[in-house]
């Protein structure tokens, strides 16, 4: 049996023999050199860190354009690095899921350390203190998803643990972005080095939403009487300390029990997953698609690794949200969106097996190339077309991408308006008809008829979690999938409201065209489908 440690990558004829990459360089002396002069640190030890961003800096120490790697860091779930990087010396087995379904492994093994990032922890702080007062520290970046950022709840109240931390001061920081403050206070007290901090997750103006967090911990501080005037002016002086702004794309699914099943088949051992006391669904191994795109702000004032021969675009921040805009708004996203609710209504598990069905696949097509692509923000430095065929031709059909229609239909309230109303005020402001739409009207009635929680066959179905259903349905309510006669004009409140859409769809003009859509959805058994098929043909 193989087992995935340091020791084993010697024996480079058995990992060759089942067709697992190993890394080009001295690991051991990567590993020496990152623990005396770190270069990067990486929040957020899981599987889009692993599977994609510490490849990247494994490219750049293949190639000799690196001599250093990164340290891991986990703010929220420890179990990560106790028992999927302590016991494999840090190693990863990066498992590519190539759309003509064959795979391809890697051993990835940029990563020198794994640390929690626990201020209860007094050996841990120690390090981190040690890595962030050391000059050599260039960059700490960041996918802890978009709630990691977060430091308030829902009614607006500061979280109870922010609330402590800014209270207590930095020695006792728990959130992730009082840890980040209480950090960047050890550097500016160690002489002030410069620093770039990136957020590396897939929300929008990701930079700014770290810097507002990190600032208002530290000017709570300041009020508390735990920190002066001159580190909050260390970390507005973008010389010193920046925010750069990115725009990351790359699926990395919970790990697949076929890929699971392939590694023990090659006699490859302790690939299983583990399920984490904070509930993470982890594997030694990172199955992902091929595809991928990291655009980052290039401001970075203590130098950076040369990402840009990793394949990063390094670029400005008008770049970095154009690209953004263009794959949320475009080119990505609303053709997840429109698939996944006509998806769940005919009754599909799986988005690979949807891009079988010539219905989804046309509607997919007409919302990508004939509606968004006219009126697309394109940011040069991809191409929109070349990005959405890939969409269409590779990443959606990719039989070993386990995602389900279900799952994408999740807040979809939280999403119609970035992800159609910004096409339609396009359109708009170019003096375009919108009435010439067709996918964009079908993909937002056809959201409405789903959340009347019937499929296609009239039977009843579940509707994913949303924080606006109970009050839409409450709204929809008295309409009766079969029963278009039960329809008497409880859409149109909806479709006024523009907090939702981007845009009161009445005044837009399209309101009688989503109505009249809806009303033909109604009609009775298969009647999605059949209007699908009417507004494509």
């Amino acid at each position: 049996m193989l087992k995935m440690n340091r020791a084993s990558l010697n024996d480079k004829a058995a990992w060759d023999a089942v067709g697992v990459k190993l890394p080009a360089y001295d690991v051991a002396a990567m590993a020496e050199a990152t623990k005396k002069n770190p270069i990067w640190v990486h929040f957020g030890a899981g599987n889009i860190f692993r599977g994609f961003v510490a490849a990247l800096q494994q490219h750049l120490l293949n190639e000799g354009l690196a001599d250093r790697g990164i340290i891991a860091a986990d703010t929220f779930d420890y179990d990560i690095i106790d028992k999927i990087y302590t016991p494999f010396d840090n190693l990863t087995l990066n498992v590519t899921l190539n759309a003509d379904a064959t795979t391809s492994r890697e051993i990835i093994a940029s990563v020198a350390e794994g640390l929690r990032a626990d201020s209860s922890d007094a050996a841990m702080m120690a390090r981190f203190k040690e890595i962030f007062t050391n000059p050599s520290l260039q960059m700490i970046s960041f996918t802890i998803t978009e709630k990691g950022y977060a430091l308030y709840r829902p009614d607006g109240s500061l979280m109870p643990v922010v609330e402590a931390d800014m209270k207590e001061g930095p020695a006792h920081a728990r959130h992730a972005m009082s840890m980040v403050a209480a950090l960047l206070l050890e550097r500016f007290a160690a002489g002030a080095a410069p620093l770039a901090v990136v957020s590396m997750d897939n929300c929008s103006h990701n930079g700014e939403k770290l810097m507002t967090s990190v600032l208002t911990v530290a000017k709570a501080w300041k009020e508390n009487g735990f920190v002066g005037q001159d580190f909050i002016d260390y970390l507005t002086d973008e010389t010193k300390i920046a925010f750069p702004w990115s725009m990351i794309d790359k699926i990395t699914p919970r790990p697949a029990k076929s890929v699971e099943e392939s590694l023990a088949a090659d006699g490859i051992a302790d690939m299983a997953p583990i399920v984490t006391a904070k509930n993470t669904f982890i594997a030694p191994f990172v199955n992902a698609e091929r595809p991928q795109y990291l655009v980052i702000e290039d401001k970075f004032p203590n130098g950076r690794p040369a990402l840009e021969k990793a394949g990063v675009y390094m670029t400005d921040r008008d770049t970095v949200n154009c690209t953004e805009r263009m794959k949320v708004t475009t080119c990505l996203n609303p053709l997840h969106t429109a698939m996944s609710m006509y998806g769940c209504m005919l009754g599909y598990t799986l988005i690979c097996e949807e891009m079988k069905d010539e219905d989804i696949v046309k509607l997919v097509k007409t919302l990508g190339y004939k509606e968004g692509l006219p009126v697309v923000v394109d940011p040069k430095i991809l191409s929109p077309k070349a990005f959405i065929d890939e969409v269409v031709n590779e990443r959606l059909p990719n039989p070993f991408m386990p995602d389900a229609p279900q799952r994408i239909a999740t807040d979809t309230s939280q999403k119609v308006g970035i992800r159609f109303g910004e096409t339609i005020k396009s359109y708009l402001a170019a003096g375009k008809d919108v009435n010439e739409l067709n996918a964009v009207p079908l993909a937002l009635a056809g959201w409405l008829r789903y959340l009347l929680a019937v499929d296609d066959n009239l039977e009843p179905m579940e509707v994913s979690s949303d924080p606006l259903k109970d009050d839409l349905q409450a709204q929809l309510a008295g309409i009766e999938a079969g029963r278009p006669e039960t329809y008497n004009g409880q859409l149109r409140p909806i479709l006024k409201n523009a907090s939702i859409f981007g845009v009161d769809l009445e005044q837009a003009g399209l309101a009688d065209k989503i109505e009249k859509i809806f009303v033909e959805e109604l009609a009775g058994k298969g009647a999605v489908r059949a209007t699908l098929r009417k507004y494509l043909a």
